[in-house]
Parts: C-alpha cells; sequence; structure tokens
C-alpha cells in the first residue's frame, strides 16, 4: 500500500513479530445457505513496523490475505498494488465490465456488475476492459482457484486486469473528488472529477480480504463459504425482526394482468391484485418498483397521485403481506434517515435500493450505512444495481440479497446471442461465492435456444419451465422474487404451488454433482423437507441422483417436476409426479437441453 507520507507498506517490510494461531469453531449464519457453517483455519499474523500487520489464513478451500493498520493516526491509500501470478497460460473464466471504452478506465468505473462470462486463456485477455470479481482460473490439471474479496467496508472493490507475463494486476476506483446528480431519471451521481488517492482512513482499521478458493472439485468451489466467513460480524444484537422471504414483483412483467376490469399500471387496483396474489399463495411480501414516486424528482416523499401508499399498505397488511418500495440511490441517499423513518412508521417492511453503479470508497461507505439505517428502523435491504455483496449480508443480516449479476431482467432486452443458460452454470462457482444473488427468477413463459427474443413487455426465459423451477434451490437468494404476472401464475397451478412452498434460506445445503459452465445439483433441507435441484447447459445430460445422505430416504416421499419429453421443442413442456414411496436411494433424472428437475423429499 502507498500512502501520501511517502511510505509504502509491504515492500522490503521489516519484521517485528509473528503469531500462529488455529481455529476451529461453528459460526451461526442466520438467512443464509446453511444455519450453522464451519469456521476451520491456520492464521499467521505478520507484525511489521509502525503498526501494520498483514493477516494470513488458511482453509481447506482456500486461502485469503489483509492488512491491517494499527495507528490512530489519519492517512491516505494512493495505490495499493495487487497481483496475482498465474501458473502458466491457461483458461480464465471472467466478467468484463460492458460500459466504457477499451483502455479508458474511468469510463469503465461507472458500471452495473452485469455481464455474462468471457472463457478464454490468459494470454487472450483484453487488457484494456477491467475485470470485476469473482473470477476464475483453472489449470490443466484441473485446479480451480476463484478469486474473491470480503469485508469491503469503506474501501474501493478490487478490479483486475490482464498483465504481461501471465497475471492479473489489481486496479481500484479513485474517491471522487466533484459528483452531480445525473444518469437513470436523475437518480445518479455521476463521478465528473477524482482524487489522487483511493481511500481516506480515518485510525485503526482493517482492510478487505483478497481470497483464493481452491480447489480441484467443483462441488468443493460451489460450497465454499469464504466470502461469509471473512466478514465482518453482525453488528445486529436483535434479528427477530428480520423476515426474508418471496417476493410478488411488477417490473420484469410490466404490470401486466388480463380478465381484469380494470387497465393495469402504477395505481391501486394493479397492487391490490398483486397482494390478492400473493396472499392466496402464501408469498410474504410485493414490491412497488419504479414509478410510485414522481418521476424526475429524486424525492422519494413525492408519491404519484394514481397511488394511495397508506391504503395499499393496510389492504396489504390485512392479507398478511409486506409493501417493499424501490427507491434510487441519490433519491434514498440525499434524505436516508427521514425516508426510512416515515416510511417505517407507515408500515413499508423494506427498501429495493438501485442505480448504485459504483464501488469507490464513497459508494462501499453507502452501502454500509444505508443497512445501519434501515436496521435502526427495521426495515430489510435489497441492494439492486450495486456490485458483489462481499460479505455485507453477513454483518447486517437485514441486507438480504444483492444484484451486480446478469439476471433475468436482461432477457427484456437482450439479444439471442447472449447465452443466458451457459451462464446459469457459471453463477454457482463465481459470482454466487460472493453472497446471495437478486437474479429474479420464475419466468412462466419459456423459450427454447431457438424460440427466444427478447421482448419487454411480455418477456420470457431461456431453456425449460423445470429450469425456472430448480433456480429457486440452485441461487442464494433470501429476499426471491417471483418475476412473472400473477396471471401467469394463476394459469400455471401447479408450478406456483411448488414455487411458493420453497424456502428462501436453509438449515443444511450440500453440493452434489458439479462441473463448472456445464451442470450443478444442489440439495438443501429446512427442518425435515429435502428440496434438490438441478440445472445444465444446452447439452441434454441424464444424472444418477445419489439420495443416500438421506436419512431413511428410500421411505420418503418425492415430489418431482422434471423436463416433458418434448420441451426441447416446447420449453414450457415438463411432467410432475409423485412417489408415496422412493424405495431406493439414487434415482436418475433427463435434462433437456438448457433444462433442470426439482425434487422436494419429505415424510409420508
Amino acid at each position: 500500500m502507498t500512502l501520501d507520507n511517502g511510505e509504502t507498506v509491504g515492500i522490503y517490510p521489516k519484521l517485528r513479530s509473528c503469531k500462529r494461531k488455529s481455529v476451529d469453531r461453528i459460526v451461526e449464519s442466520p438467512f443464509y445457505r446453511s444455519s450453522e457453517i464451519s469456521d476451520k483455519y491456520n492464521e499467521l499474523v505478520f507484525n511489521l513496523k509502525k503498526e501494520w500487520s498483514v493477516e494470513f489464513r488458511a482453509y481447506d478451500d482456500g486461502i485469503a490475505y489483509r492488512f491491517v493498520n494499527g495507528n490512530d493516526k489519519g492517512f491516505k491509500i494512493l495505490d495499493e498494488h495487487v497481483e496475482y501470478s498465474l501458473s502458466g497460460d491457461e483458461k480464465v473464466i471472467v466478467p468484463y465490465v460492458v460500459r466504457g471504452f477499451d483502455g479508458d478506465f474511468e469510463s469503465q468505473f461507472f458500471n452495473s456488475f452485469e455481464n455474462t462470462y468471457t472463457e478464454c486463456n490468459v494470454s487472450a485477455i483484453n487488457p484494456g476492459r477491467l475485470i470485476f470479481l469473482p473470477m476464475m482460473y483453472e489449470t490443466s490439471n484441473g485446479i480451480k482457484v476463484c478469486i474473491t474479496e470480503s469485508d469491503l467496508e469503506n474501501y474501493p472493490g478490487l478490479y483486475l486486469r490482464g498483465n504481461s507475463n501471465c497475471s492479473l494486476k489489481g486496479i481500484h476506483a479513485p474517491c471522487p473528488k466533484r459528483v452531480e446528480q445525473g444518469g437513470h431519471n436523475r437518480l445518479q451521481m455521476l463521478v465528473r472529477e477524482r482524487e489522487d488517492f483511493i481511500a481516506s482512513i480515518d485510525g485503526k482499521r482493517s482492510f478487505p480480504w483478497r481470497i483464493a478458493v481452491v480447489s480441484d472439485d467443483a462441488c468443493n468451489i460451489a460450497a465454499s463459504n469464504l466470502s461469509y466467513l471473512l466478514a465482518s460480524p453482525s453488528r445486529l444484537s436483535d434479528i427477530s425482526w428480520v423476515k426474508p422471504g418471496k417476493v410478488a414483483w411488477d417490473w420484469w412483467n410490466d404490470w401486466n394482468l388480463d380478465g381484469v376490469d380494470f387497465e393495469t399500471g402504477v395505481n391501486n387496483d394493479t397492487y391490490k391484485a398483486y397482494i390478492d396474489f400473493a396472499s392466496k399463495y402464501g408469498i410474504e411480501y410485493v414490491i412497488l418498483d419504479e414509478g410510485w414516486a414522481v418521476n424526475l424528482e429524486a424525492d422519494l416523499m413525492k408519491v404519484v397521485k394514481e397511488i394511495d401508499l397508506k391504503s395499499i399498505i393496510a389492504y396489504a397488511s390485512s392479507r398478511n403481506v409486506g409493501i417493499i418500495l424501490w427507491a434510487g440511490y441519490h433519491a434514498f441517499n440525499r434524505d436516508m434517515e427521514n425516508v426510512c423513518r416515515h416510511y417505517s412508521e407507515m408500515g413499508i417492511k423494506g427498501f429495493k435500493v438501485d442505480f448504485m453503479d459504483r464501488d469507490d470508497q464513497d459508494m462501499t461507505s453507502f452501502n454500509y450505512r444505508a443497512a445501519a439505517m434501515c436496521a435502526k428502523y427495521k426495515l430489510l435491504l435489497d441492494l439492486h444495481g450495486t456490485s458483489k455483496p462481499a460479505g455485507l449480508n453477513r454483518t447486517y443480516p437485514n441486507v438480504l440479497n444483492f444484484e451486480g449479476v446478469h439476471g433475468l431482467e436482461q432477457m427484456k432486452w437482450s439479444s439471442v446471442n447472449v447465452d443466458q443458460v451457459k451462464y446459469d452454470v457459471f453463477l454457482p462457482f463465481l459470482r454466487q461465492l460472493s453472497g446471495p444473488m437478486d437474479y429474479t427468477q420464475g419466468a412462466m413463459r419459456n423459450a427454447t435456444r431457438t424460440n427466444y427474443y427478447p421482448c419487454n413487455n411480455e418477456p420470457m426465459s431461456k431453456g425449460t419451465r423445470c429450469r425456472q423451477l430448480a433456480l429457486y434451490i440452485v441461487f442464494d437468494s433470501p429476499f426471491n422474487m417471483l418475476c412473472d404476472t400473477p396471471s401467469n401464475y394463476m394459469r400455471e397451478q401447479e408450478c406456483t404451488e411448488f414455487i411458493s412452498s420453497v424456502p428462501t434460506f436453509w438449515d443444511e445445503t450440500k453440493i452434489l454433482k458439479a462441473e463448472v459452465g456445464k451442470c450443478i445439483v444442489t440439495a438443501r433441507r429446512k427442518g425435515n423437507i429435502w428440496y434438490i435441484g438441478g440445472i445444465n447447459d444446452w447439452n441434454p445430460a441424464e444424472l444418477d441422483i445419489d439420495l443416500s445422505f438421506i436419512e431413511d430416504v428410500d421411505n420418503k416421499s418425492v415430489e418431482m417436476f422434471i423436463d416433458g419429453i418434448n420441451s426441447h421443442r416446447i420449453a414450457r413442456d415438463y411432467r410432475k409426479s409423485m412417489l408415496g414411496r422412493l424405495g431406493k436411494s439414487s434415482i436418475k433424472v433427463k435434462l433437456a437441453p438448457g433444462g433442470g428437475f426439482v425434487m422436494k423429499i419429505f415424510n409420508k
């Protein structure tokens, strides 16, 4: 780290002392993929001159390091040198920043952290494009290294770029010096000038953990909890009020309802219909996405005349449904406490905050401030339009979900060449390692590879119907959207009943089968019920699922949804079956191209 006093920490360091310890404990992990997880590592701390130290930890599934400053005096960090030297010119799987111009990193720092993955050799990485994390390196003998970071508080996020000699060089966005309101509906703050430093430090603090998840087994990669374990523990003494759940969502399906006697849109009648649907299926929340507040004002106290929020909240409350409000970043940030207090008192359950589109120090600081303010007023928080979670969901468990993912919303406008199906089977090994994803699955219009086309007001997914069901199990998402219109869900009773039955956080998770970018099968337990979901790429697959890890499994009942025999032609085709007694400890399933399957295994 190069400091503003001319000192560089870590170059020719003088060692004052070193300290070792081993830790083996169980960590409670509420609203996560397991209710508790093992935290087992060996630690080595190098204490350097002038109150600096570097901490290293070795886990069974990876390694991590971080700098720690013990001096009370403030300073600025001009740069942090991060470089990963790779073992050879072998395969990488990287998400490039989409926006901006090649070689112009300033233009790329403003981005939504959404892109599909590029597979290439290290030498073929475009050095003019920033790579955001997580990313993966894979050697010819099958060892996989996933690089990410955690505990990213009040410090800029790490990007990587291709460098010479098979290495990756780190880059951080400098601190904003001058910003101005603009961007999407004037809800963003655009950086017009930057400082000559990446972070301003007040005094004692630890810095983000640099993580490398390492294994020759893809199951171990997908199962890694290092991002969660390396985050700061929860700062909330009481989380009894935090209620994860599913959300009936209006925006993806363009507020569409059919068979009703009113014109749908951002109005009371439409939201009451969404609330009725949510109540019928036990869906915990309905979101009012962009449109409920007056456009171009960036003022969340100004509600459009078509909406009577108090009556909508009362109507929802009478049906045991909570209301979530969408908020643009600047509108939320400029009046944060007043907004949180006002809407908490009104009965709102949380906010979905959108369009941050940066991860410089100012923005990562905002994420933590927003989490703390929402917690103060007992509000849930979904950070949309943001970078990876990097452990924030452990530190503030009321932050249930994060975007920073090329989610299903992209299918409203993406060209036929965008391979969302392939992307889905990369996610559990890359982006999901950093934390939960606001992917927004649940499409009831499903398309094969050749039948898909972008459609804004009646969008569809790529891949089969069963794939959409499986994503509720394969993807981590404690605050999980149902993206499609209530009218479509009510026409698809079997699928909707299954989706509504799937929990959003778990007591236990196991990865049963995994091949990066090709397939994954995930088993999750809530109480004594197991849910198993699997997805594949565009290659059809036949998988033998070993269920022997479930106690007395051959006497369990099983509900299954599998791809229909014609799902390679009509993606919505599926078959549901019920077995009163499984009678065996394994089961074979066939997956269509872009397919999926789900099982619910329970006592008779």
